[in-house]
């Protein structure tokens, strides 16, 4: 009979994790994805992401206001909006950088390697500017927004 310590003990410290396992859930951030820990390549900061998003809304908030928004004030936050996806879906699915992330080294891949489509854009950039699923991330740092259409920001 089993000594009723060593299974109050098992059942305590909860389930074990298998050590040859054990490098597939942990590690550094894009080891899951096949992506490099450092350099070119290996997923971008999540400073840098945010910077990046504040430099391009920033821009975005100059064009509209210089274009439209001069006349109504009120409409300046719909109008950068607007200026904010049409920006990113031309330069993030043309050159694979919006200006923010040109200007931070970074860059949007599909997980393949390649460059994501213009509806991948699309719906990444709708689902950014709803906000909440691009503050839900997983262990890799990528947001649901990345998610949902299989892209990465990477370090150029």
């Amino acid at each position: 009979m089993e000594d009723s310590r060593k299974i109050l003990g098992s059942w305590i410290e909860g389930p074990q994790i298998d050590p040859e396992r054990q490098g597939d859930d942990f590690g550094y951030r894009g080891r899951r994805l096949g992506l490099p820990e450092e350099g070119t390549g290996s997923i971008a900061s999540t400073g840098r992401r945010l910077l990046a998003i504040v430099i391009d809304w920033w821009l975005c908030a100059l064009i509209a206001y210089g274009l439209i928004a001069h006349r109504n004030p009120l409409a300046a936050n719909y109008w950068t909006m607007f200026v904010f996806f049409v920006m990113s879906v031309l330069t993030l699915a043309t050159i694979g950088s919006t200006p923010g992330k040109r200007l931070l080294g970074l860059r949007l891949i599909r997980l393949d390697g390649g460059r994501p489509s213009i509806p991948q854009v699309a719906l990444r950039t709708v689902l950014l500017l709803l906000a909440i699923p691009a503050l839900i991330w997983d262990r890799d740092g990528r947001g649901l927004h990345d998610k949902a259409v299989a892209t990465v920001e990477v370090r150029i």
